[in-house]
């Protein structure tokens, strides 16, 4: 667009004697970059339009559109910031979704069979249908829960911390749960707080596998180092796991439990579940049993995927969140034979501007702020 400012008006206000100036800037419009949105529907005769008279037809027309590039910019666009699709490497196993209109022709299938149904219809009205929440979570797993799997992890930053940005999509649905007692059990699922008493033993894993298959499973805690920020400590590793028979695989690392230093918050503890295409040998990643020290369960498992990459695939994944309690200090004393860390966060003294000689509209306690005393004063901030 061309731009002329306009020359600066001045008007003198009869009786007043004061002055005031304003400016103004003068825009011509000019021809846009491209042909303009809708531009060629009549306007003046609405009814003469083709209806879409179904949503279908109407989201087909739209993602139809959608594709279409266009010289402008949507609001999402400007308000979302870019991103290189080309620095996201996918690691994860292959999977070919199916396409929309098979989906749709399924969903209209169960559909039509539900209105046949009288007896659902009946249960319906009378409102004494109980859903079926175990098939509709078998059903959001097999669909959509992977992939709003990896949202939550990406979300909580668990590619860009242990595969350095590299994602997976977790098509293998992990379920791990702690027991407490015969009958009580701690599930872990994607970001629930678990409290280090209740993971003080191994947990019980399952998952679906072919037979004959090869799996390893990783336990690692990217936010409990002491020392180097982008270390790992890793809590528990079996490798050349046949099927899902966690118990019958090569325990490389025995499993320790959480032990998040106190004042350091929630520490993300995840399980990362490998294919394998064959077997592996974790001898240069064998520890000894027992492994109380923490400098040889210093891990990173960006390292760990690089060496074997050629032969292990990441799959599933699940974590939990734990904090310090009580019992964390007993696992510092008694299994790792060490003085148990503590964090203070130091907060900054409260910043007062420069103290003013006559402090005008100012609070009735002003002069308080800068005694020389360390009596709390209240009601300031």
């Amino acid at each position: 667009m061309r731009k002329m400012a306009a020359p600066l008006v001045r008007v003198a206000l009869r009786g007043t004697g004061r002055n005031f100036g304003t400016s103004a800037v003068l825009y011509r419009r000019v021809a846009p970059l491209g042909p303009m949105p809708n531009e060629d529907i009549d306007v003046s005769n609405l009814e003469a339009l083709e209806k879409y008279r179904s949503y279908a037809r109407y989201f087909k027309a739209a993602e139809e559109e959608r594709k279409k590039t266009h010289w402008w910019k949507s609001c999402k666009q400007y308000l979302t910031e870019p991103q290189d699709e080309e620095e996201k490497i996918d690691i994860g196993l292959p999977y070919y979704r199916p396409s929309r209109s098979k989906v749709m022709k399924e969903r209209k299938q169960i559909m039509k069979q539900n209105h046949q149904n009288a007896e659902l219809e009946r249960t319906a009205r009378l409102r004494t249908w109980l859903i079926p929440l175990d098939e509709v979570k078998a059903e959001w797993e097999r669909t959509r829960g992977p992939y709003q799997v990896q949202r939550i992890a990406e979300h909580y930053g668990i590619y860009r911390d242990l595969f350095n940005g590299a994602f997976f999509v977790p098509y293998i649905i992990l379920r791990v749960a702690y027991s407490q007692n015969e009958e009580l059990v701690m599930p872990v699922y994607h970001g629930n707080v678990v409290t280090a008493s209740e993971a003080s033993s191994p947990p019980r894993v399952m998952y679906e596998a072919e037979e004959g298959s090869l799996w390893t499973l990783l336990l690692t805690n990217p936010d409990g180092h002491l020392r180097e920020t982008e270390a790992e400590y890793v809590h528990w590793l079996v490798g050349n796991i046949p099927g899902n028979q966690v118990a019958s695989g090569e325990e490389v690392c025995h499993y320790f439990p959480p032990f998040p230093a106190k004042g350091t918050g929630y520490h993300r503890h995840i399980f990362i579940l490998f294919k394998q295409n064959r077997p592996i040998d974790f001898g240069t990643d064998l520890r000894p049993v027992p492994c109380h020290s923490l400098k040889m369960r210093t891990f990173k498992t960006i390292d760990f995927y690089r060496k074997h990459e050629d032969h292990m695939t990441p799959a599933g994944l699940a974590f939990f969140q734990c904090k310090w309690e009580a019992s964390v200090t007993q696992v510092y004393h008694h299994l790792l034979d060490m003085k148990e860390p503590v964090f203070e966060f130091e907060r900054p003294p409260v910043y007062h501007p420069p103290q003013k000689k006559y402090p005008h509209l100012q609070p009735l306690r002003y002069l308080d702020r800068y005694r020389d005393s360390d009596e709390p004063t209240y009601g300031i901030y």
